[in-house]
């Protein structure tokens, strides 16, 4: 499947953490944004250390007992390069064929060459539920999402400044009237690129998601530097 073998395709998704028993286990969802070219490459190497061409795609993986518990199908880099996910190809259950589940790749170390994931079992990778990959529309649906969050999270927090400068001190109320003119900004660059990107129709979103992400990144920003 060509999703299983591109060498840096990247996706945004969901990964809940659990526990089972002494290991973890993880529910996945893949979704969000993606990144093309030299960039995905280079984010990669920078976060994992390895060549994904050369050391990941392909190779198989063990525990520490060196039994083989799955094969690297994957990797998923996610939209704020901070963190990447190995998918491993953990075989089916009898009637059932392959069984790909994410994998955090802090979860594998490279020993001599060798790719190592302590503690884990075959039959555990199997239990996990599968990796699913989502459609083009559906990440430009959640980025979309994601992003009037953000906006309306903005929107709301100029409501509550307004309501504590209406009320403030001389001194107090200049700074919130500073902050609600940086938010009334921030908001109204963020809604401004997302409606480019949603006038851009679904073959082009992918050209505005940048100036979305870094106008949200600024907004959430705001937000958080806001006095509470």
């Amino acid at each position: 499947m060509t999703s299983r073998t591109s060498t840096a395709r990247a996706a945004a998704f969901i990964v809940a953490a659990t526990l089972c028993g002494a290991h973890p286990a993880w529910s996945q969802v893949a979704g969000g944004s993606t990144t093309v070219g030299v960039s995905v490459v280079e984010s990669t190497q920078l976060a994992m250390g390895w060549s994904v061409k050369e050391t990941l795609l392909g190779k198989l993986i063990y525990n520490e007992q060196g039994d083989k518990v799955g094969k690297v199908e994957d990797l998923i880099i996610s939209p704020d390069r901070k963190l990447s996910y190995v998918i491993v190809g953990a075989g089916g259950f009898v009637g059932i064929g392959q069984h790909d589940v994410a994998v955090p790749v802090t979860q594998i170390e490279d020993r001599a060459g060798k790719l190592v994931m302590p503690g884990a079992t075959k039959v555990q990778l199997k239990a996990m539920p599968a990796f699913v990959y989502a459609s083009d529309t559906t990440r430009r649906d959640q980025f979309v999402s994601a992003a009037e969050t953000d906006i309306a999270h903005g929107k709301a927090r100029v409501t509550d400044l307004e309501k504590k400068a209406g009320t403030a001190a001389t001194d107090t109320k200049a700074a919130l009237d500073l902050q609600i003119t940086t938010l009334r900004l921030d908001v109204k660059s963020a809604e401004g690129k997302l409606t480019e990107l949603k006038q851009s129709g679904l073959n082009r979103w992918r050209e505005f998601e940048a100036g979305v992400s870094a106008a949200t990144a600024r907004l959430r920003k705001s937000i958080d530097s806001a006095a509470g």
